[in-house]
């Protein structure tokens, strides 16, 4: 039985305020990362779009928080850099000391975790419940996966894809028994995507289910403020293991909670973006959504 037979997607209520936002963003987001050098201007990429000028400056300022020309300059390479290069400040203790205040730490705002025990990860899952369902978000389709304890799993589709981004998601605990449930994760994905909804008071319970390592890289991510960036260097040295970034780079594709434990704000040694395992467009909406945030 496919996917598409265990769950109705079409039934999939939108629990955010302009659901098919993405598919205009994402465009624009590919237009200004492929032409960057040609800087196009917000008329060229709303006649590519089929779109008037003053709504694709709309819909993209309503969805992201700042406009077109604001976005690119947030999430290229030079800002990426920038925020790699603060004059005489210790990058990692320094951009966690900097995001206190606010809404700028996801993590200490909203976020609580627990992991599984080791046994529990080299079984693959076995004996363990994950339910599942797809709902919109400002980022496409988001899978989002949870057992008894909470939120297990993020994952991201465009349309069309929700077959192989279950699959790849399931094939990381093929013990467990998983269960089509939209009705269970529907929460998860309301308070995940709505920062009016990140409280300290009642956090997001998280359960990192990994080896002993994958788990201490994801802690690490998670003490990534939101708008700030570290490279894989930087959490080789937090975890103790400073010779291990290549392994940490692994670690940070195989985070099965993304956007939640933010494996975008992770870059490569040079500041740039490198890839990302849902797609680089996304992991750039994600930084100029967030950069719209703070």
């Amino acid at each position: 039985m496919t996917l598409a037979h265990q769950i109705d997607l079409s039934a999939t209520t939108d629990i955010t305020p302009d659901g098919d936002d993405y598919e205009t963003v994402r465009r624009v987001i590919e237009m200004l990362t492929v032409e960057y050098q040609s800087q196009p201007s917000l008329e060229t990429i709303a006649a590519a779009l089929r779109q008037s000028p003053t709504q694709l400056q709309k819909t993209f300022t309503r969805w992201a928080g700042l406009s077109p020309k604001a976005f690119l300059q947030a999430v290229t390479l030079d800002h990426a850099k920038r925020l790699l290069r603060q004059e005489d400040l210790p990058l990692l203790e320094t951009s966690i000391e900097l995001g206190l205040s606010g809404p700028s730490r996801l993590h200490d705002l909203f976020v609580t975790h627990e992991a599984m025990s080791p046994g529990e990860w080299k079984s693959k899952g076995a004996g363990l419940t994950i339910r599942y369902g797809f709902h919109p978000s400002p980022f496409g389709q988001a899978l989002v996966m949870a057992t008894d304890r909470g939120l297990a799993g993020l994952a991201f589709a465009d349309a069309g894809g929700e077959q192989a981004c279950y699959d790849d998601m399931a094939c990381r605990w093929p013990n467990a028994l998983f269960v089509a449930d939209q009705i269970a994760t529907a929460p998860y994905a309301a308070r995940v995507f709505d920062p009016g909804r990140w409280s300290q008071e009642e956090p997001l319970r998280v359960v990192l289910i990994g080896s002993d390592f994958q788990v201490r890289v994801w802690q690490s991510l998670l003490r990534i403020p939101l708008g700030r960036a570290v490279t894989y260097s930087d959490i080789a040295q937090q975890i103790g293991q400073p010779t291990a970034s290549r392994a940490v780079g692994a670690a940070v594709g195989r985070n099965p909670i993304s956007f939640v434990v933010p494996c975008h704000r992770a870059l490569g040694k040079s500041g740039a973006l490198t890839g990302y395992h849902w797609g680089l467009t996304r992991k750039r909406a994600m930084l100029g959504w967030e950069a719209g945030k703070v």
